[in-house]
């Protein structure tokens, strides 16, 4: 079988990325052998209907379980139609998640989306600061021609903290999701941060 964990760079050791359709890259794994690909996210920056693609996309992998942070109304639709299961809440490595999993710690599929449509998506208030594709310096804005990848990166125009709360009444976070989701950003957050001192410490040296 196949299962696919969100991750925020390639390889097993990558830590997993809370976002399901606008994630940087799908990681696909056989959990019995550790056979692995890792494909680039071609829809992190789409303005619309990520969480869709991303969802037709890996359906066409054969993929029966992803294994992510979030995941938003469209993504979540797409993915059930296509009999996948979601497994939601996720957090640390691609290596670790696959164990976890593996063990039987991670077997309840989600029961609807746990955030917004647009959730990661740059500027919007359910996830400041976290990139949204192109600001989390994983691989993907340091050292890439892309300078610091903090063009459509930091997302700080929001001066108040918007938790990713899901305005829909048909499926509102409850506090254990909620508090997973912001455990996820504050992760991310760190991972950023250090990525951005590391770079200037790189720069200060040049």
């Amino acid at each position: 079988m196949k299962i696919c964990i969100t991750a925020t760079s390639p390889g097993l050791d990558a830590q997993v990325d809370p976002r399901f359709g606008r994630c940087q890259y799908f990681t696909i794994v056989d959990p019995d052998t550790l056979e692995f690909e890792s494909i680039e996210n071609a829809n992190i920056a789409a303005s619309g209907g990520a969480g869709i693609q991303s969802a037709q996309f890996i359906a066409s992998k054969e993929v029966e379980v992803v294994l992510t942070g979030n995941v938003g109304p469209n993504a979540y639709s797409t993915l059930q139609a296509a009999g996948i299961n979601i497994i939601t809440g996720v957090s640390g490595t691609v290596r670790e998640v696959v164990e976890a999993y593996k063990s039987g710690k991670l077997t309840s599929p989600t029961s609807g989306p746990t955030v917004q449509s647009h959730f990661g998506m740059a500027g919007t208030t359910q996830f400041p600061g976290q990139g949204m594709g192109r600001g989390m310096g994983m691989g993907r804005g340091m050292g890439m021609g892309r300078g610091m990848g903090m063009g459509r990166g930091m997302g700080m125009q929001n001066s108040g903290f918007s938790p990713p709360v899901s305005s829909s009444p048909a499926s509102p976070l409850s506090k254990d999701q909620e508090l997973e989701a912001l455990k996820e950003q504050s992760k991310a957050l760190r991972s950023q941060l250090d990525a951005i001192m590391e770079r200037i410490e790189r720069l200060e040296k040049e």
